[in-house]
Parts: structure tokens; sequence; C-alpha cells
């Protein structure tokens, strides 16, 4: 059975698409196709903030793009010798929010600590964080993306949670994407379950997906990230099938198992 996933490979340095792995061992042909493409910005500005630990009360990381920015942020020597002697200690006594385990590993690279990965979406951990920090304290460093939801800062506000937000990417759709959907149906057909990664991800295939798969749309058993994904697939009116209960390989290869042989 085939099963399409809508989103990017891991880096291949690092073995095999974990995605891919668990969906092999419940019998499934999974394919990957990457759907957005990303340009880091503001860059310098995002490093002098991070220069000045003492401004915040912490910082927020919701993506792994906007962990990659601090990852590049610090790629100069120069910078990367202020972080590790001195910067990276001093954040290391204030929290470092994130939302799943894919960004909770990417923030241990750079040395931190992070808290909330079990989360699993923006509404929770703004729960999470609420319960932890004081309201009109200094505010919490958030790098983000052009799309960013205005859940979290929304939720953190009526709650008194002080927060600066920083665009750190760009997310458009991913240049190969119309064309690699049209050679996936016309050579390997309808797959019996396709899976959004995100709200933008239901945005820029969509409209794809419906011109090549055509009258037999409604044979795809649809499947969510997780709820947030959901709501924008349901948004558009397409039936979900299935959402991940964490967003984890685990998760959705038993969820896409249980939407296919319930």
């Amino acid at each position: 059975m085939k099963v399409l996933l809508l989103k990017d490979p891991k880096d291949r340095d690092l073995g095999p698409d974990p995605y891919i792995q668990e969906l092999g061992l419940y019998g499934f042909e999974a394919a990957l196709i990457p759907v957005l493409s990303f340009e880091f910005v503001s860059l310098q500005t995002f490093f002098e903030k991070l220069s000045h630990p003492d401004r915040y009360e912490g910082l927020i990381f919701t993506s792994p793009r906007a962990v990659e920015a601090a990852k590049l942020c610090l790629g100069e020597n120069s910078k990367n010798e202020a972080w590790r002697n001195s910067l990276k200690e001093k954040w290391n006594t204030k929290s470092a929010y994130v939302v799943g385990k894919a960004t909770a590993s990417l923030v241990e690279e750079i040395g931190l600590d992070p808290q909330g990965e079990n989360c699993g979406n923006a509404e929770k951990l703004a729960a999470y964080i609420c319960a932890r920090e004081t309201p009109n304290s200094s505010p919490l460093l958030f790098p983000c993306g052009s799309l960013k939801r205005e859940v979290l800062p929304t939720i953190l506000k009526e709650k008194g949670i002080s927060l600066e937000s920083l665009t750190v990417y760009q997310t458009a759709q991913h240049p190969s994407l119309q064309e690699s959907l049209k050679n996936y149906f016309s050579q390997q057909g309808i797959p019996a379950s396709i899976t959004f990664f995100s709200p933008s991800g239901v945005r820029f295939c969509l409209q794809h997906i419906q011109k090549f798969s055509g009258d037999l749309i409604n044979q795809i058993k649809f499947a969510a990230i997780g709820p947030t994904t959901a709501e924008a697939m349901e948004a558009e009116g397409i039936p979900v099938s299935c959402t991940a209960e964490n967003p984890t390989p685990q998760d959705l290869a038993a969820g896409i198992k249980k939407a296919l042989h319930p």
C-alpha cells in the first residue's frame, strides 16, 4: 500500500527518514515530496538579540527552521566563540521552550536544555509556558517564520506574558512541488493515504492533488500530523481520516494503519 508524505526528507547525513522507516514496519511503501522552501532573514538582528540574554526571560522555538536560523547565526567563528564562552551558559539559566522532538533535538545541538517538547502544538505549549512564567516580566524571545500562526502570541498576551517575535525565515512553495506531485501520480498512481505536515502544506498542495487525482480523490485517506494541520484541512473541505496523537513517526504510522485497516 502506497503512502505519500508531504514533507522534507530528514537530513540524509543522519540516515533514513524515520517516517519512511516506521511506515515500512507496517508494510506501507512511503514516499516523501518536499513542499516548502525557506529563506533565512534578519540573522544579524537575531544574533544581536541572542547577545543580550539579560533582556529576556527565555526563548521559544516552535519549528526546526527557527533553530537552524540560530545555528546559522552562530556559524561565524567569532560569534560561535562568544556563544560557547559565555552566551550559552547565560541562556541556560533561562527557559528554552519547544514544540516537538525534532525541534528539541536541534535545540540540544546548540547546547540548550529544551522544555515542553511533549506539548505537541502551540496551544499546549502556550499553556505550559503560562504555568511557568510570571506575568509582566521581561519578554520571551520568539524567532519564527513568516507564516507563523497567532495562537501562541495571543494566548501569552492574554495571560500577561510578554513576547518579542522576530521573523528569521520566509516560507514559500518548493519550486519543484507541482512537478514532483505530477510525476508521483503518473508513475505511482493514487496512494492509499496522503499526510499533510503543516497548514501551509495544505495551502500549497491541495489544488495540485485535486488536479492529478481527479475523481479518484475520494479513495484517498487523508492524515494530519497534528490538530493545527487537521483544522486547515477541514477548512478546505478535506475529510481527515486520522490525526497523529503526537507529531511522531510512531503515532502517525499507527494512525494511518488504523485508518486504512479499521
